[in-house]
């Protein structure tokens, strides 16, 4: 409409000169680009894909996975279109000597796609080729191997680890609020100390430390309590470190049988210095190219180990195949390799990570749509979507079983401690009635109050009175 208002304004003016005729001619043309565009917009855009758990599967006749979920959320904000078509040749996108690209780089370049949606690694000579958008997850490159051939080194405290930090200091305090009740049950009772003026308390505090221990260690140590609020205690007390000690011999044994490996493969460096184990990437890979093209002499030693010994597999799933089988290590991307841990419970990743890149969305160099697609997914990420489908394809069927290994909290003995307090405060209450009818038949013999004798009777075994003192006296008088 703009162009027809445009030309009928230039009819009308009959000024037909070379500087008018020049201007006419560019404004038409930026007018018909700018339709052109608008129109390209509305149309349906070609995908190119690759097949890939979890990026991209088959169900049925469609197509789903973290890619399709990603891109599903892309077309909602960008409001596009668009049909997905898995890569004819099947490779993500290598580049030959000649130059030429293959792959979904390759389709993007010749002009059979639009976009290529897939674990595209952002790379030099990609960017030179197409354009690439912000990355929508990141990554690195790690190990896979068997779990018997990577477990981590064992520590000095390791002995500790059956119970967490929580539970080691719960059993601290049970254990001095324990000795602290034999030590006030002894002086309480009569049983156990009938004459405070004359006798020596045998529970003393010390002593109630050593006899607590003793029970810990399952050795005991005598003199043992008389009275039946101290065998409470001292029973309350003995059946809390038979369950104690039967839960930390439990977790010691599975801890231990679940890292009983040594650690062969703790990361590149040993990868690179031993000759027993197999290892080897994906052909053609991004990974490959970074380990020939890198400075470092592991990492040298490592890409010439692998083009002596042709060790490349063709697919990500030959390479996890080969990893469960033994005696293979296999190198590549950290969010390919966590996903495979997460499938199979006898494999695991090495904790060291290098070449830190992004994956990205691949479009025509100097298309319009690469920086509304770049803003689009850093508004995915600002939001938590992305971090949701992560979540959503990367769950683990192997939490269950790593959580058995973790430390096991006070929580799951809150009932044993629980048991040891009731039993502590029974003890502690039977001391006192044992010396309340101790002071009420002294009151009816002395014909005094019982209260007056129970708090005569407290302040002699509260005061703490020494019977050395009280043998010192007599002695200096002789003298």
């Amino acid at each position: 409409m703009l162009t027809f208002t445009y030309l009928s304004s230039f009819l009308r003016s009959r000024r037909l000169n070379m500087r008018t005729f020049v201007g006419f001619i560019l404004h038409a043309t930026v007018l018909l680009l700018g339709s052109g565009v608008s129109m390209a917009g509305k149309q349906e855009l070609y995908v190119t894909t690759i097949k890939q758990d979890p990026y991209t599967m088959s169900k049925g006749n469609q197509l789903e996975g973290y890619c399709m979920d990603l891109l599903s959320e892309l077309a909602k904000k960008l409001g596009f279109k668009y049909r997905v078509n898995l890569v004819k040749d099947g490779a993500y996108g290598r580049q030959d000597e000649n130059g030429n690209w293959y792959g979904m780089i390759g389709e993007v370049v010749r002009g059979d796609a639009d976009l290529a949606v897939a674990p595209l690694t952002l790379t030099a000579a990609r960017e030179k080729a197409v354009g690439m958008t912000k990355p929508f997850m990141q990554t690195g490159i790690s190990i896979l191997l068997r779990r018997d051939m990577a477990s981590e080194e064992s520590g000095f405290f390791d002995f500790l680890s059956p119970f967490s930090t929580e539970t080691w200091l719960g059993i601290l305090m049970a254990y001095l609020v324990t000795a602290g009740c034999f030590c006030v049950v002894s002086r309480l009772s009569p049983c156990e100390w009938s004459q405070p003026e004359t006798e020596e308390n045998k529970f003393g505090f010390l002593h109630s430390l050593w006899y607590a221990a003793g029970a810990l260690s399952l050795q005991g140590a005598g003199p043992h309590p008389r009275s039946v609020s101290g065998r409470v205690v001292s029973c309350t007390w003995w059946l809390f470190v038979l369950v104690l000690l039967s839960c930390y011999f439990a977790n010691l044994s599975f801890t231990q049988s679940s890292d009983s490996t040594h650690l062969m493969i703790k990361g590149f460096d040993d990868l690179a210095n031993q000759d027993v184990i197999e290892y080897g990437t994906l052909s053609g890979s991004s990974t490959q190219a970074f380990f020939k093209n890198s400075n470092n002499p592991a990492y040298r030693r490592i890409y010439e180990h692998m083009e002596r010994r042709k060790s490349y597999v063709t697919s990500m799933d030959e390479g996890v195949q080969k990893a469960k089988e033994g005696n293979y290590a296999f190198i590549g991307e950290s969010v390919s390799l966590d996903l495979a841990v997460a499938r199979y419970c006898e494999l695991v990743r090495a904790h060291e990570v290098i070449g830190m890149r992004g994956y990205s969305i691949v479009t025509p160099l100097g298309s319009n749509m690469l920086k509304n697609l770049s803003v689009a997914i850093l508004q995915l990420s600002e939001s938590g979507e992305l971090a949701y489908l992560r979540s959503k394809w990367w769950a683990s069927s192997c939490i269950p079983d790593s959580a058995k290994a973790s430390s096991l909290k006070a929580r799951g003995m809150r009932g044993i401690f629980l048991l040891l307090a009731v039993g502590l405060g029974l003890g502690v209450l039977l001391s006192l009635l044992e010396l309340t009818s101790k002071a009420r038949s002294n009151a009816e013999e002395q014909r005094k109050s019982c209260c007056s004798v129970l708090s005569q009777e407290l302040g002699h075994r509260l005061r703490g009175t020494n019977v050395r003192r009280t043998q010192e006296t007599p002695e200096k008088s002789k003298a």
